[in-house]
């Protein structure tokens, strides 16, 4: 760790103030959502990974208690106390309670930081109902509390100290949030992903909430070369060690780690500052260039294409391999106020030569490691070429053309997307009900005749060869992987409807894996949901009602009474008569819809990996992690 420099009261700068953070929210932490109250932990966090990046912290420790209440403490400088010289008030105060005030702006405060956009803490303090902070700093430890943005006492010290630090404890507010309650898994993921990207710190997360706590301790010396071999533990790479890649550039910071695997898939996941840019940018276009440049360039010298072979495509070269590009550099330019694309243009050719220099060196090096990956490409050309003719059929006429959607779908009048939907239906008998029951205007209906194709085992060819996958396809009129096209959807709403039990739970997984492998827009646009079908039907007297989980059942006997009734278990989406079907479940005004989101996209690509790839052992040990957390399951 490296000594105090520069960095003090004067560092500090005054962007502008505060009042506008409670009135928009989403402004500033995207939404008032679970995600928003997660990523109030993540902007504190991001601080005391800053403090790391500068070279003074390398431990972190997030604890969660119970009210929901937060703790994040790192051993870092501790946030400047003195007086600030426009401000006239404690640094640390002016941190917290003015918006754009801090290290990362201008000054010597910090050369590398990420967080988002600089509102970080205060922020967090301002859609808190309250926040302690503690100080380490000069021998002494300073504490201040404020009550939703507002300080509640002058900065006094409480205590001294030899060690330095900063201490955030707070309890989001929920006259902001929808929900106040934090998820474990959510918070260890995304700590986990920091602890991979900054090798050599320790991030500790403890959840107090529950009977026993749950602790999680992580430190990688291998940084990204870890984060390679856990996102692989469940994939059969094809060649033995990790690619790592390493170089600085002027200020700018180049790591990139690879390997490939026996999967028909490529995933690669982008880092700017420790922010997952989970759009790309201009680092993963310089990745893609120089890795399909590099590739060809060393076949071709060796020999392993011949002279009447075309060159093989980015697509080939990239199926089955897995890598992570991580950058540092010192002024970062996103799109977008989420940051998620990375935008300077200088990155994508710092990315394309240390990669094209590097790869380059040891390809001719391992010659082994360079066969295996110039093969792999070529026999992912050769499934390409055969994917072509059933990509074909797969492609519609035009947005407007019914002359090519397959006979099955029952389409809706109308050819306004932002209006239309469609619902995926289990099964001829449901989907004759779905068909008399829904609002022909709007509503579209296609029947699906079992279960579709595991995508997650097959490649695109095998794919497109299948019937039920074409008929999506062409119904959605978006194409599929590099011919995709949102902007082609007929639909915006595609709601998959299935039975409530372990088959329609398994069909509604296949769709889902199918979209985010292939089709990944229509769940990052907010396209697809999925229906919530009553589980009961009860009547007493002349009075019918509905209810969705047991736990409405409950409440609604307690309400009517248990004597006289009837209770029905719908088993199928059949078993209601179209007028049932539409009351409950396809009403806009009455029907419940869960949106499919993807919080986190290296979360939900190992959920799928375990749930649908080959090994049967990591989907064993899934089944019994989570067993406990089941809430309906059919037996």
């Amino acid at each position: 760790m490296k000594k105090d420099i520069n960095y003090n009261a004067e560092q500090i700068q005054v962007l502008e103030g505060l009042e506008a953070v409670r009135k928009r929210p989403g402004m500033y932490i995207g939404s008032t959502s679970s995600r928003g109250l997660h990523h109030l932990v993540y902007e504190i966090v991001d601080n005391s990974i800053d403090e790391a990046l500068a070279g003074y912290c390398d431990k972190i420790k997030v604890k969660i208690k119970d009210g929901d209440i937060i703790t994040v403490e790192d051993n870092g400088r501790g946030i400047p106390v003195s007086l600030h010289p426009k401000m006239n008030r404690p640094a640390v105060e002016v941190v917290m309670t003015v918006l754009h005030a801090g290290g990362k702006f201008g000054g010597e405060g910090y050369k590398v930081s990420g967080g988002l956009h600089g509102v970080g803490v205060s922020v967090v303090n301002a859609l808190a109902e309250w926040l302690e902070i503690e100080v380490k700093r000069n021998g002494k430890v300073y504490y201040q509390r404020y009550h939703r943005g507002v300080p509640q006492n002058e900065l006094k010290v409480i205590g001294e100290t030899e060690e330095t630090g900063t201490k955030i404890t707070f309890k989001a507010d929920d006259e902001i949030f929808e929900e106040t309650k934090y998820k474990y898994e959510t918070l260890s993921q995304r700590l986990k992903e920091l602890a991979y990207l900054n090798k050599g710190i320790n991030i500790n997360i403890k959840d107090e909430r529950g009977e026993e706590d749950i602790e999680d301790n992580f430190m990688f010396e291998g940084g990204i070369i870890s984060f390679i071999e856990e996102i692989n533990k469940h994939q059969t790479p094809i060649h033995e060690n990790v690619i790592f890649l390493e170089e600085e550039v002027d200020d700018t910071h180049v790591e990139i780690a690879l390997q490939y695997n026996s999967d028909y898939v490529d995933k690669i996941f982008t880092f700017a500052n420790n922010i997952n840019t989970h759009e790309g940018g201009t680092h993963l276009s310089g990745f893609k260039s120089a890795l399909t440049r590099t590739v060809n360039d060393y076949a071709r010298k060796n020999n392993l294409l011949k002279d009447k072979d075309e060159n093989l495509s980015g697509d080939d070269i990239r199926e089955g391999i897995v890598a992570i590009i991580n950058v540092k550099l010192v002024e970062p330019q996103f799109e977008g106020q989420t940051k998620t694309k990375l935008a300077n243009r200088e990155i994508r050719g710092i990315v394309d030569s240390v990669l094209s220099a590097k790869l380059s060196t040891e390809l001719e090096e391992n010659p082994q490691l360079g066969k295996i990956i110039v093969e792999n490409a070529i026999t992912a050309a050769r499934a390409r070429k055969a994917a072509k003719k059933a990509r074909e059929l797969t492609k519609r006429k035009s947005a407007l053309s019914s002359t090519s959607l397959p006979g099955k779908l029952a389409d809706c009048s109308s050819r306004d997307p932002e209006e239309s939907e469609i619902y995926i239906v289990e099964g001829d008998s449901a989907g004759g009900s779905a068909k008399q029951g829904r609002d022909r205007v709007f509503q579209a209906i296609l029947p699906l005749k079992g279960k579709i194709l595991n995508v997650e085992k097959a490649r695109l060819n095998r794919i497109l060869s299948n019937e039920e996958i074409r008929s999506l396809i062409t119904a959605f009129g978006t194409g599929i992987t590099d011919e995709f096209d949102i902007e082609n959807a007929r639909y915006h709403k595609i709601i998959i409807m299935t039975d409530a039990d372990v088959d329609g739970a398994h069909i509604r997984t296949l769709l889902l894996t199918l979209f985010y492998r292939y089709m990944r827009p229509l769940i990052e646009k907010g396209y697809v949901y999925i229906a919530q079908p009553p589980l009961y039907k009860i009547t007493k007297g002349r009075g019918e009602y509905y209810v969705y989980t047991d736990r409405q059942l409950e409440d609604l006997l307690s309400e009517i009474g248990r004597n006289g009734i009837s209770l029905q278990r719908y088993k199928g989406l059949g078993e209601m008569n179209p007028e049932q079907l539409w009351k409950t479940t396809m009403d806009p005004e009455h029907r419940t819809l869960k949106k499919v989101e993807i919080s986190d996209a290296i979360m939900a690509d190992e959920i799928f990996t375990t749930l649908m790839g080959d090994k049967v052992k990591p989907r064993r040990e899934f089944i019994q992690r989570h067993a406990k957390q089941v809430q309906n399951l059919d037996i």
